[in-house]
């Protein structure tokens, strides 16, 4: 089984809020009220990424929302609090659906270097096969208010596992060094590049490893990137000339 097949949730933005194949039947083999409830959930985190990556997040109006997904403001609230809310569940949701699919990479290596070096090109990826997604969590997150800045800075904490069994250094640094990476995507994803990011593999990886490695160490790290295919998210799509939407 594939990193990929190993989800089950897609990220948010892969699909369109309307997607036929979640329509919610009625009749005599209509779904449970739980049923309804876990689709129009589902459907609202992905109208959300495309309303919010297309209008910003202080332009995106729950109506908006409720129309890309097709659900009704009642449903809405019965599901969230508010706009604000809604935006926090998405972003939980998503990050976690990259988390995992990063933490595959990484238990699938043979040490932590090329660990890390596989979950940052899982990270890439993933990020640049949902490009709506991608504007949501990283550039729209700041206009989202102080508790959704927290969950941020709460996520790339979480990003030290990936250094867990790296050499020693100074308190700190692995904190640095996600934040670089971080700061390298936001660059990336801010000026509409994010179709780029697999591009920033090497260099990133160069980065990430030099002050546990030393410089011939990380270069030799940069220089042989993981093997394999491009990682996507589940459920994303792309057109004929391979652009993931």
């Amino acid at each position: 089984m594939s990193m990929v097949d190993a989800v089950v949730s897609p990220l948010p933005g892969a699909r369109t809020g309307r997607d036929p194949a979640r329509a919610i039947k009625r009749g005599p083999r209509s779904m449970t009220p739980e049923a309804v409830a876990a689709t129009q959930r589902e459907r609202l985190y992905d109208a959300l990424v495309h309303t919010v990556a297309e209008k910003g997040y202080v332009s995106a109006r729950v109506s908006d929302i409720c129309a890309g997904a097709g659900v009704t403001r009642p449903a809405f609230y019965a599901l969230f609090a508010g706009k604000e809310d809604a935006f926090l569940a998405t972003y939980r949701h998503g990050t976690s659906v990259v988390l995992r699919l990063m933490d595959d990479a990484y238990a699938e290596a043979d040490d932590w270097r090329t660990g890390a070096q596989a979950a940052l090109k899982v990270l890439l990826d993933v990020l640049a096969s949902v490009p709506a997604f991608a504007v949501m969590a990283i550039v729209e997150i700041d206009a989202a208010g102080p508790v959704a800045r927290r969950e941020r800075t709460e996520l790339l904490s979480r990003f030290g596992r990936f250094f867990t069994d790296a050499p020693p250094v100074p308190d700190g640094l692995v904190d640095t060094v996600v934040g670089g990476v971080y700061a390298a995507i936001y660059g990336h994803v801010s000026t509409g590049r994010v179709a780029g990011l697999p591009d920033l593999l090497p260099m990133l990886s160069y980065f990430m490893m030099a002050p546990f490695l030393g410089r011939d160490g990380a270069a030799d790290v940069s220089t042989t990137p993981p093997a394999g295919d491009r990682v996507v998210a589940p459920c994303a799509v792309s057109d004929t000339d391979g652009v993931f939407h």
